[in-house]
């Protein structure tokens, strides 16, 4: 007869409230096999690091590049374009689980261009303008990278939308700088990393919705336009993971996740005024910040802060 032992009953029951460590809940079904639960955990963690590096090339810094201040109102606007960039480490899709390390594909230093605009409201000391951008997608420019075929598009290119608002507090006039703050909604169709389909052993596919708080200051010295700020970012969005389970070969069933992260950033830019034309650019620094991954990728830390650029021009009147 075997005796019953209470802390044997109490350690079963702590090991079945609480996920095995090194692993996300969503892959909690795959705890017996070391390699299924390894690449169901690169998927999961790869769509969650991958999320707030998608928010910056869509929010950049300054959400008027060289601007600090309001247009001025009625019958003043600003229209242009600009790419922002940083560089990315492209996880492995043909990771087969064998180790709790996934490898590189490639390094890339990824550019995302954008229309932006923005409207003049209201003038004098508290200036008000409206923004609006646009997000272009060029599809098929990185391997293994798509964006959903039922996205808005303009021929080849899908497009994500954005539209806010900036407050402007100080005109920059005299020996006084110009100060503003900015809200801005931005939205981006669903992307994916990898296609289990065509025989990559994960992908995950997420959309975001970005809403982008900043707070500029800036002075004009004659052709010389001069701005920095802060600000901090929130993100939304939901993602489907995929993978293919290495033991059996056969594509588990998809998860659904909610994914939602914050940053902080900061900004300064540089530009050149040349009557109704300035050419400008832009370098900032997205905070880092730890999200209790379980995945380690090779020569990419997803707690670590991130470097970013920008350049483009804006006409304006």
């Amino acid at each position: 007869m075997h005796r019953f032992r209470p802390w044997a009953a109490a350690v079963l029951l702590v090991v079945a409230a609480h996920p095995l460590a090194g692993q996300n809940p969503e892959c909690s079904p795959y705890s017996s096999f070391a390699r299924t639960r390894n690449v169901c955990n690169a998927a999961v963690d790869g769509s969650r690091a991958f999320q707030p590096i998608v928010g910056l090339l869509t929010s950049g810094g300054n959400p008027v590049l060289g601007t600090s201040g309001a247009l001025g109102g009625l019958g003043h606007f600003a229209l242009g374009a600009r790419v922002n960039a940083t560089e990315v480490v492209l996880p492995d899709p043909n990771y087969d689980g064998a180790t709790t390390t996934v490898g590189k594909s490639g390094e890339i230093f990824l550019p995302s261009p954008l229309v932006e605009g923005a409207l003049g409201v209201l003038g004098g000391p508290l200036g008000l303008d409206i923004l609006g951008a646009a997000q272009l997608l060029p599809t098929g420019i990185v391997d293994n990278l798509s964006v959903d075929p039922n996205a808005a598009r303009v021929g080849s290119i899908a497009l994500g939308l954005g539209v806010g608002a900036r407050l402007s507090l100080l005109q920059d006039r005299s020996a006084l700088p110009g100060v503003s703050v900015s809200l801005v909604r931005r939205t981006i169709p669903r992307v994916q990393y990898g296609d289990v389909p065509a025989g990559d052993q994960y992908s995950y596919a997420a959309d975001l919705t970005a809403w982008n708080l900043r707070a500029t200051v800036g002075k004009r010295f004659s052709v010389l336009a001069l701005a920095a700020g802060v600000g901090q970012d929130w993100y939304d969005g939901s993602a489907r993971i995929q993978f293919r389970d290495p033991v059996t070969t056969l594509p588990a069933p998809p998860i659904d996740l909610d994914l939602s992260n914050s940053r902080a950033v900061g900004f300064v830019n540089a530009g050149l005024q040349l009557r109704l034309l300035k050419l400008v650019a832009e370098a900032g620094y997205q905070l880092g910040k730890d999200q209790g991954l379980t995945t380690t990728f090779t020569d990419f830390d997803p707690k670590a802060g991130r470097f970013f650029a920008g350049a483009g021009f804006m006409l304006g009147l």
